[in-house]
């Protein structure tokens, strides 16, 4: 990926020492929320990589409810 790629993090919580919220990925206009320290910093991961895309909150909730 050459552009230059902007994600937002919003820490909501920090229960059992980690953190809780969401990370937007400013120029797709995509959020995906997180459970831990460590999701935020894969899904990035993965997009910078080109491995996937930050799924919408549509997206997540309909996985959640075991929408496929």
């Amino acid at each position: 990926m050459s552009k230059k790629q902007t994600f937002i993090l919003e820490i909501n919580d920090t229960r059992n020492q980690s953190w809780q919220g969401k990370v937007e990925w400013v120029q797709m206009h995509k959020q995906q929320s997180f459970r831990s320290v460590m999701e935020p910093l894969g899904l990035i991961n993965s997009v910078i990589c080109g491995e996937k895309e930050l799924e919408t909150e549509e997206n997540l909730s309909d996985q959640q409810n075991g929408v496929i």
